[in-house]
């Protein structure tokens, strides 16, 4: 029987297609968060059933996940020997973690029924008030909906996103840890404020918040202008994370590197695509 989002997402809290309801109200206090930390949080927008669904679903195709063990800097490029060594861009940290591809979740399934149902991209987009031709869905077909998966031993170092906003739905925490951890802001499409982003791996930067999120929790988030992490995950129950991404220009997908990085594998329109983005950001 194919699901249903009304038993899905718990629309008597968050009544995200309905006006003259709640829906202004949150709207107004969604929009505060994130104009001041670049973060918002809707807490238990998943109903139990909700929860259930997609944790299943997402143990279900935890085997297809790409499990890479790596070095990386907060923007997954090479390394760049002409830069000094303090550079941000030649700090690199061990990264070991798995996502699995959003050709793996299908449309009858939980995660995209709960995407795809109506009302929601238009409650995100004014959310972040983005101007309806300054708002998509990330067209890149292996990461549109995927699932992060992490276990004990995993990491996920400071980093930014290749997309400008990124809509997260915790599903399932590890035993111990993996606490959110970011720098709101500190970098523009102008400014790539190196000098703050080393201060922020150097542990030294004052701007950074800690965010615990509950199975159920709906995560609005800037993660191309926010540095960001995981904290390390204790225990054998794995942290199961999924990501809806939107971005600010059509037809966007991921660079041809960080696409074989994150998911092991390229498609042709990474290749065709490679170089048209909306901003020159290092990524």
């Amino acid at each position: 029987m194919r699901l249903n989002a009304k038993d899905l997402i718990d629309f008597e809290r968050y009544p995200i297609s309905t006006p003259g309801t709640s829906r202004d109200a949150i709207l107004d206090r969604v929009r505060g968060a994130l104009k001041m930390q670049g973060c918002a949080v809707l807490k238990g927008f998943l109903t139990p059933e909700g929860i259930a669904a997609s944790v299943a679903e997402a143990e279900n195709v935890a085997g297809e996940g790409h499990r890479s063990y790596s070095r990386t800097n907060a923007y997954f490029t090479s390394e760049d020997l002409s830069l000094p060594q303090s550079d941000p861009r030649r700090r690199f940290f061990d990264r070991s973690n798995a996502f699995v591809p959003a050709d793996n979740f299908h449309s009858d399934g939980a995660l995209r029924t709960i995407f795809d149902c109506d009302g929601f991209d238009t409650f995100i987009r004014e959310c972040l008030e983005q101007p309806e031709d300054r708002f998509f869905r990330y067209a890149d077909p292996l990461a549109d909906v995927i699932v992060n998966a992490a276990a004990e031993g995993n990491g996920f170092p400071w980093h930014f996103d290749t997309n400008n906003f990124t809509v997260t739905l915790a599903l399932q925490n590890a035993e111990r840890g993996g606490a959110f951890e970011y720098a709101p802001m500190i970098r523009s499409s102008e400014d790539e404020n190196f000098a703050e982003v080393s201060r922020v791996l150097d542990g030294t930067s004052e701007k950074v918040n800690s965010l615990e999120l509950e199975p159920g929790d709906l995560q609005l988030f800037k993660g191309r202008y926010s540095l960001h992490r995981v904290a390390p995950l204790e225990g054998q129950t794995p942290r199961y994370v999924a990501i809806f991404s939107y971005v600010e220009e059509p037809d966007m997908v991921g660079s041809v590197e960080r696409t074989q990085q994150l998911y092991g594998k390229t498609l042709p329109i990474h290749h065709n695509r490679a170089g048209q983005r909306a901003d020159t950001l290092t990524d």
